[in-house]
This record gives C-alpha cells, sequence and structure tokens, in this order.
C-alpha cells in the first residue's frame, strides 16, 4: 500500500528541505518522491540532509506543473497549515493516513505539499479531494515541511502495520447467542444463591450484566471460566443450564 503514495512538494524553496523529506519518507518505507519546480535541486544540501536516502533524491520526478504531478493519481490530499475561505473536507493525519490507504485500493494516491512561506494556492487545492491539517500549538504554529512529512509518513506507516497484525492474528471464536443465554441463566442462578441480587432491582442488574458481556464478546475458553468460577461460588452445586 504505501509504494502506491506519492509524496509532492511544490517549488520547494530550501535544496535541504527535500533531503530532510527524503530521510523521513524511507524512514516510514515510502519512495515515491515527486517535485513540482523545485528552485535547487539536485543540490550537495539536500543529498546532505538527505543522510543514506539519496536513492530516493535520484529517483524523484521533476515535474513543471502540480497537474502533471497528479495525473497518474485517484485520489489527491492536500496538506493545509491554515483555514480557507471556501471550505473543504479536512482531517488529522490520523485520519487522513487511513483514508489514504484505503483509496490505494483505486490506484495511486498523492498528498500534496506547498511552498514553505506559502502553502498551497487556491488552484492546487483545486485539485484535492480533501484536506489534512497537522494540528499545533496555536501559540506557535510553524511546523517545517520535512516535520510535516514526517507526521503524515508516521501515521500512513502505522496504519499499514496495525493493518498487517490484525490480518496475521487469527480470528477469534465467539460463542453463539444459545450458549450467552445459557451463562445468564447459570448468572442469575448463582447471584441468588449467594443472596448478591436483590429482586426489587434485578431487571435492570441484569440487563446491565448482558452489556457487559456482550460488549466482552468471549471466547468458548472464556465462558467456561466463567461458568466454573459461578459453580464455585455456589458451592459447586450441579449446573441446571449446560
Amino acid at each position: 500500500m504505501l509504494n502506491a503514495i506519492r509524496i509532492v512538494l511544490i517549488e520547494t524553496s530550501h535544496p535541504g528541505n527535500i533531503g530532510a523529506v527524503a530521510r523521513a519518507m524511507k524512514n516510514m518505507a515510502l519512495s515515491d518522491l515527486c517535485l513540482v519546480e523545485p528552485r535547487f535541486f539536485p543540490h550537495e544540501q539536500a543529498s546532505a540532509r538527505a543522510s543514506g536516502a539519496t536513492d530516493l533524491l535520484a529517483r524523484a520526478k521533476i515535474v513543471d506543473t502540480p497537474e502533471e504531478a497528479v495525473a497518474d493519481c485517484r485520489f489527491v490530499i492536500g496538506a493545509s497549515a491554515r483555514p480557507r475561505s471556501v471550505s473543504w473536507p479536512q482531517f488529522p493525519p490520523r485520519a487522513c493516513a487511513r483514508c489514504a490507504l484505503d483509496e490505494t485500493a483505486n490506484g495511486r494516491v498523492a498528498i500534496l505539499f506547498g511552498r514553505e512561506n506559502s502553502g498551497l494556492t487556491n488552484a492546487e487545492l483545486d485539485l484535492c479531494h480533501y484536506l489534512m491539517h497537522i494540528p499545533t500549538n496555536p501559540e506557535y504554529q510553524s511546523l517545517n515541511i520535512a516535520m510535516a512529512v514526517q507526521v503524515v509518513a508516521y501515521e500512513l506507516y502505522v496504519a499499514v502495520d496495525e493493518t498487517r497484525r490484525a490480518q496475521e492474528m487469527p480470528g477469534q471464536e465467539v460463542v453463539d447467542m444459545a450458549t450467552m443465554e445459557r451463562f445468564y441463566a447459570h448468572l442469575k442462578e448463582a447471584l441468588g444463591d449467594i443472596g448478591f441480587s436483590d429482586p426489587r432491582q434485578s431487571e435492570k442488574l441484569f440487563r446491565r450484566l448482558r452489556r457487559l458481556f456482550h460488549r466482552a464478546r468471549m471466547d468458548p475458553d472464556e465462558i467456561q471460566i466463567l461458568r466454573g468460577v459461578l459453580s464455585a461460588a455456589q458451592g459447586r452445586k450441579q449446573r441446571r443450564f449446560d
């Protein structure tokens, strides 16, 4: 999924920022870098700041317009540091990362970062489906472009890692409702036997307990453990609801 994410830098003025962006990308397994009219590139400062990510700089695509940068993309997100007079759907980095990864199922996704001093123009925003805004301290909102890319790249990497780990985890066998109803009957009996439940409040109590155990989504072993605890609390009397 990450190989379908393109980072686009528009008219970057400082070559060191390009190198720092490449480093941030490589740290988080991103590899598609596109530069729109960089002021100085290639440049020794870019290579120095890349710190081992010069392969990304060597492969970076250089184009003349933002339209060319996103021409083969199916979805475009623009990074915006300030409110806009025209309303766009705007999300924080975590939500945008999840959205971008979902959209890679349809094709390549571009994330646009504008000029260091002025960001994206309205014409460039017109290319975007969504805007992304990184929340910062309202008393100091100066975020370097490489720092912004690092935040987004990190959220993308974490989202992919979470998806991968979820796919690798074995599926949990959740008990059926008939088993749950037998458990609830046993629970009601046990609470009565130990004198915990009050007949005047039992209906409300059991409704809350049902909600609690429904949220737990227990597997068969967990149900058996709880049934054993209930039986022990009853003095190991014979279960009536097996």
